[in-house]
């Protein structure tokens, strides 16, 4: 029992590894562009979120068309 309660918690967070990796990938480079590239920390913010929305968009599309299979 609790095997399974760890299984679905650790679920809800890495569910989609490629999700994960992305999202990480994505804030590196953002991080690295206001930093060395001196970009505007609201075009940072901006280049998140519309990253991390395009990530889940795109999640979201993978997982629908594997269920449909």
């Amino acid at each position: 029992m609790i095997r399974l309660v760890l299984k679905e918690l650790v679920g809800m967070f890495v569910d989609d590894g490629n999700l994960a990796l992305l999202a990480l990938i994505l804030i590196a480079l953002v991080t690295a562009a206001v930093k060395i590239l001196r970009l505007p920390p609201l075009v940072g913010g901006l280049l998140l979120l519309a990253g991390c929305l395009a990530i889940l968009l795109e999640s979201t599309r993978r997982a629908a068309r594997d269920r449909a299979r």
